[in-house]
């Protein structure tokens, strides 16, 4: 009869002995293999439309808490700002105010990356120190 050689995984190839008769370790062997996805589409792509779709579903769902804010703070407030005095609704006194805080962060925040551009450009025009 002729010996039949061990399986493949079974074989371990090890390093040889270091010059002060030590030799590195080796790595754990897991106690169970990787699980592979149960369907092939487990792990889908992360495309431009299914993004596009995700954002509009959020979207939506932020647009129908917006409407039930807005339905029930419908009551008039005096609001008065450097000597005007308006009446609105508590809803959209509050919607304005963030919309205005948001255009006041997105002006400061165009203002750093215009200046960090800036600074990039004149960098790369400097020619380098050797």
């Amino acid at each position: 009869m002729t010996e039949q050689p061990p399986p493949p995984a079974a074989t371990t190839t090890l390093p040889p002995q270091s010059a002060n008769g030590t030799s590195p370790q080796l790595p754990a062997a897991p106690s169970q293999p990787p699980a592979a996805p149960s369907t092939p589409n487990a792990a889908r792509m992360h495309t431009r439309i299914s993004g596009l779709r995700t954002s509009l579903i959020a979207a939506a769902l932020g647009l129908v808490v917006v409407m039930i804010f807005i339905i029930q703070n419908a009551h008039a407030v005096s609001i008065s700002f450097l000597g005007a005095h308006l009446r609105l609704s508590l809803a959209v006194a509050l919607l304005l105010a963030a919309i205005a805080g948001a255009l006041l962060m997105a002006a400061a925040g165009t203002a750093r990356i215009t200046q960090l551009r800036r600074i990039m450009r004149r960098d790369r025009r400097k020619p380098q120190a050797s």
